[in-house]
């Protein structure tokens, strides 16, 4: 991990955007190409004021609206329920900042379309909490077995207990993983 933290340099692991935009984006992204993503999510920002996806700005959209731009069926059904929970404040990201990891993972997966790897990538880049990982994301998986030289795919439990050595620092070590990916592991 050294090698890696020395080649790639300092880390630029900083929060995005707004908290409600991050799920949002993390709903449109996913199973869909990073470029088709980003296309529905200008799209999407077209429609709204001030181009920000806000839970207003999505509430006030018609279904008609969020199809036009690209969104399907299904992601716009989590689109509207993620939208709700907020309106309703069942999800209230100032008080989501103050609670537990976990307390906030089951609470944003009680939302459609919100599973545990999406409310950990909030908790990364929406909370910008310094100690989250999550063994089920690919890009982690792979950059692990490489850089461990694993010949299997590791399970999480091992990868859990590689990740241990980067506590109370995950989020880091997990930035400095997906950016390892980019580049070669030996100098050679």
């Amino acid at each position: 991990m050294a090698d890696v933290i020395g080649r790639v340099g300092r880390c630029q692991l900083t929060r995005r955007g707004g908290r409600f935009d991050v799920l949002a984006r993390s709903i449109l992204s996913q199973q869909i190409s990073v470029q088709a993503a980003r296309t529905i999510r200008r799209r999407l920002q077209g429609l709204l004021p001030g181009a920000r996806i806000s839970a207003t700005g999505i509430d006030g959209l018609s279904d008609e609206q969020l199809q036009s731009v690209g969104i399907s069926l299904q992601k716009r059904g989590y689109l509207r329920d993620l939208t709700a929970h907020v309106v309703a404040g069942t999800v209230n990201f100032r008080r989501l900042a103050r609670i537990p990891d976990e307390a906030v993972i089951a609470e944003l997966t009680a939302v459609k379309g919100v599973g545990r790897w999406t409310a950990q990538m909030f908790l990364l880049s929406g909370l910008g909490r310094p100690d989250i990982f999550a063994p089920d994301d690919l890009g982690l998986k792979n950059a692990i077995r490489a850089l461990y030289d694993l010949g299997t795919k590791p399970t999480a439990d091992q990868l859990e207990e590689i990740a241990e050595h980067w506590a109370p620092y995950r989020s880091v070590a997990s930035w400095y993983l997906w950016r390892s990916l980019d580049m070669p592991l030996n100098s050679e």
